[in-house]
């Protein structure tokens, strides 16, 4: 029986703002603790990993501002998927979770989701939890090269991986023995738990601070907030079934990606009937990291503000049909999930730009451009190496699109001192790529130029997964597409998008990374913005010309517009 205090069903407005504070700041100090004490630049540098907390029903309260879409949106399901397997009655103090489902959780084996129950007085209370993504969980390796789950890694079902403080060792073994860099990735788990025991810590003197003994009655009260606002504001919305559909590279031939999104009331659903078959290839999407991306993405467009929990969840509805590429069933492989299912958020938000064209950005450089080496370095011993990057996003109704910036994925990149000296990874060459924002009245952001190798003596192997050399970031409302993207080998030979390479130490890969969709007409660009561009290199000044009608001229005093050609052009 868990205790309730007598002030847990009589909080007012201001009370429900201090605690909330206290718990983010709780959720943040479990962050910065997993980031600060993990042992791989995934989670110290690319901080891909999210951190929250749940009621004693599995409900998600809160989370850590730091995180990515696909972490937190799943785990906030996936955690009554834990309780399915593993029932409440069945826990104690010093229990510790884990399980990399990728049909339930994350979406693919290399998410890790660790939970710690908390305890107060001996009452199960609720749950923290944190999901990361580890450098390696051995398998093909992060790659689209699976044909089914069997191939993609270690497979870590519902199960406590510590029983009353103690490791479950068995467990441990099997775990380091099937990684390819096991220390990187124990390390990191270890990592996850002492950051839950630091949140669990102060969370009890939180309540032991305000004289409550649970936090389902606090969580309650937040999630019936979020959701009356969340209702509110979608029903600020036009009634109506918006549609549209988007391309990717897909494997071999282009994968279709078609949603409805229906806005009635106060809720929203989204269907991706008519959406492509499943991939022989692991590309396809769990239907929980299609809903995870699909509610973030209608989020951040119609109300940023709102708290992310189960309230702001339940007016937003996911569906598609069983076995389609946005709904992957066991044994189909899903390690290059993001490639597809980092698009479905972005069809939905094309097709609710025919409601709300003021709050939708144009298309962007949606999927990660990951570089994942493995092999052996200089010394011989074997590594595994994974680094983020990103291209550009697309314009705003009202601002032009962030450079090198991922969206709606939220991982950062690792800045090239850190890759190299925790890699044999070796960056030639890096910076934005000229004229590969789209063009408008706000321009798109603008996307990489990378060139990089390795330091070995031996055959090196590169898997890729990479999207947007066939169908670039579509503009909006008159605004330009953004560059397609380039892979060369060598830096002449141009190479495919989704492939397994096995490379020699002297070879390079060069990466031209898509930038982001413009949005308006680029007529009606101020040329004022569009001589900065010039100057700061971004665009060309055929560009300028061409798709601007701005002449810039070289003078002794630096570019300048030549007003009298530019007149002509107008």
């Amino acid at each position: 029986m868990i205790k309730t205090s007598k002030k847990a069903n009589m909080f007012d407005s201001v009370q429900v703002e201090v605690l909330w504070n206290r718990l983010i700041t709780n959720l943040e100090e479990q962050a910065k603790t997993l980031i600060r004490t993990s042992f791989s630049n995934l989670l110290s540098d690319a901080e891909d990993l999210s951190c929250g907390l749940f009621d004693s029903k599995g409900n998600m309260i809160a989370q850590a501002n730091t995180g990515t879409p696909g972490h937190i949106n799943t785990m906030a399901l996936g955690i009554r998927h834990f309780l399915e397997h593993i029932p409440s009655q069945s826990l104690h103090p010093g229990d510790v979770l884990i399980s990399n489902n990728p049909y339930e959780i994350s979406g693919h084996l290399l998410d890790v989701t660790i939970v710690t129950p908390i305890f107060y007085n001996d009452n199960l209370i609720g749950y923290f939890a944190s999901v990361c993504h580890v450098p390696d969980i051995g398998g093909r390796g992060y790659s689209a090269e699976g044909e089914s789950i069997y191939e993609e890694g270690l497979y870590i079902p519902y199960m406590k991986y510590y029983s009353a403080g103690q490791l479950n060792e068995s467990l441990q073994s099997i775990i380091e023995a099937n990684v390819r860099s096991p220390y990187e990735v124990l390390g990191d788990l270890r990592a996850q738990v002492i950051a839950q025991e630091v949140a669990i810590k102060n969370l009890i003197e939180t309540l032991n601070e305000f004289g409550l003994t649970e936090i389902d009655a606090l969580g309650d009260e937040v999630i019936k907030r979020s959701e009356a606002a969340m209702r509110k504001v979608i029903s600020d919305i036009p009634d109506g079934v918006y549609k549209n559909e988007i391309y990717t590279d897909g494997v071999g031939e282009p994968i279709k990606i078609k949603c409805s999104v229906t806005i009635k009331g106060d809720e929203i659903s989204v269907d991706f009937k008519g959406t492509s078959p499943a991939s022989l290839k692991g590309v396809n999407v769990s239907l929980y990291y299609t809903l995870a991306y699909v509610t973030y993405g209608l989020k951040v467009a119609i109300a940023p503000d709102i708290p992310n929990n189960e309230g702001s969840f339940r007016p937003l509805t996911v569906t598609a049909p069983k076995g389609c590429v946005l709904n992957a069933e066991h044994p189909m492989p899903t390690a290059a999930r993001h490639i597809i299912g980092h698009f479905a958020p972005v069809c939905a938000l094309g097709a609710l730009h025919q409601a709300i064209p003021d709050k939708v950005i144009a298309e962007g450089a949606t999927s990660l451009w990951n570089i994942q080496v493995y092999g052996e370095d200089l010394e011989g011993k074997p590594f595994s190496y994974v680094t983020f990057n990103t291209g550009g996003m697309g314009a705003s109704p009202i601002k032009d699109g962030l450079s090198a910036t991922g969206f709606p994925s939220g991982v950062r990149g690792t800045p090239v001192e850190i890759t190299e000296i925790s890699s044999p990874l070796i960056i030639y060459h890096k910076e934005l790529r000229q004229d590969s924002g789209g063009s408008g009245k706000y321009r798109g952001g603008l996307g990489q130029i990378i060139r990089f190798g390795v330091r070995t003596n031996k055959p090196w192997r590169l898997p890729f997964m990479f999207d947007g050399l066939n169908f670039p970031p579509r503009g909006l409302s008159g605004g330009k597409s953004g560059a397609r993207a380039e892979v060369l080998f060598n830096n002449k030979t141009p190479l495919t998008s989704k492939a397994l390479y096995t490379l020699q130490p002297e070879d390079t890969i060069t990466l031209k990374i898509p930038g982001g969709g413009g949005y308006g007409n680029p007529e009606q660009r101020d040329p004022e913005l569009v001589l900065l561009d010039v100057i700061n290199g971004y665009i060309s000044q055929e560009t300028a010309k061409t798709d601007y009608g701005i002449v810039i001229e070289s003078t002794p005093k630096g570019l300048q517009i030549d007003w009298s050609q530019t007149k002509r052009n107008c």
